[in-house]
């Protein structure tokens, strides 16, 4: 394709650079969803700039290429950029805090470099620790907060898709925490701004040339479009059309599955 043209497809005009979505676009349940193999292929053989935008907080980079490798998906590592990742390059611009990460054992090697504290920390960092939650840690993270630590959350996310159907996400842990302790979390994952700046300058494109796609409405598209970026939603992962309805936003583009960008390609 001529790289320098462009996407030619409706409502993408003038886009030469993706961001893609990972869980609920690329796969679900540790299986590869329709069309996401044959839409990783098409992009490596594009030369189109593109990244795997991802606010997985479970797993570390390495270990997410990895999956999805061993799902039949090929992504590299240095393809993704990650909720995680994202944190800590913020957490360098404050210059080497001390944290208490409230994150999976895999998702804190993405943050060795950081000094950790359970009692005299400065950056509370609130990811997903699955079936680890509990008061213990919530509270610890509170005292913490109350003492002059700053909210960091990974994102805010409401819900996301496993094989058993829509579940809980971490953003009702940072709104009890948000309530609790009188102080507004710093957001660097989708849809903040700060996320969609640094994918930005990692594909050295400006946002009107720039595309989103993914499975949440508020978070992948909105997000995007907030960012001046073209945001397009895919009918998987945790697409509901009723709830897409209630939100009021409007994708610029909608598409069954993730396959149908291979076309764009041919």
């Amino acid at each position: 394709m001529d790289v320098e043209a462009g996407i030619a497809a409706p409502g993408l005009q003038g886009i030469k650079g993706l961001l893609i979505d990972i869980n609920g676009v690329l796969y679900v349940a540790n299986k590869p969803l329709m069309g996401a193999n044959q839409a990783i292929t098409a992009l490596k053989r594009s030369g189109l700039p593109y990244r795997f935008a991802t606010n997985n907080t479970t797993r570390s980079v390495q270990t997410l290429s990895h999956d999805l490798t061993a799902m039949g998906l090929s992504v590299e590592p240095q393809d993704i950029i990650s909720a995680p990742y994202a944190a800590v390059i913020y957490l360098r611009q404050l210059g080497q805090p001390t944290i208490y990460p409230l994150l999976s054992a895999d998702a804190q090697q993405d943050f060795a470099e950081f000094t950790q504290s359970e009692t005299a920390a400065d950056v509370v960092v609130l990811g997903d620790m699955g079936y680890e939650w509990d008061y213990r840690v919530l509270n610890r993270a509170f005292r913490l907060v109350m003492q002059g630590a700053q909210l960091l959350a990974l994102h805010k996310g409401k819900f996301w898709q496993w094989e058993a159907g829509l579940q809980l996400d971490i953003g009702a842990f940072v709104a009890g925490l948000e309530y609790a302790t009188d102080q507004t979390a710093r957001v660097v994952g989708k849809p903040s701004p700060f996320f969609f700046e640094l994918a930005l300058t990692e594909l050295g494109l400006p946002p009107g040339q720039v595309a989103m796609i993914g499975d949440d409405i508020e978070a992948d598209v909105a997000g995007a479009q907030q960012s001046g970026m073209k945001g397009v939603l895919v009918k998987t992962g945790k697409y509901r059309p009723t709830l897409v309805a209630t939100t009021g936003i409007t994708p610029d583009l909608l598409l069954e599955d993730v396959g149908a960008i291979a076309q764009w390609f041919q």
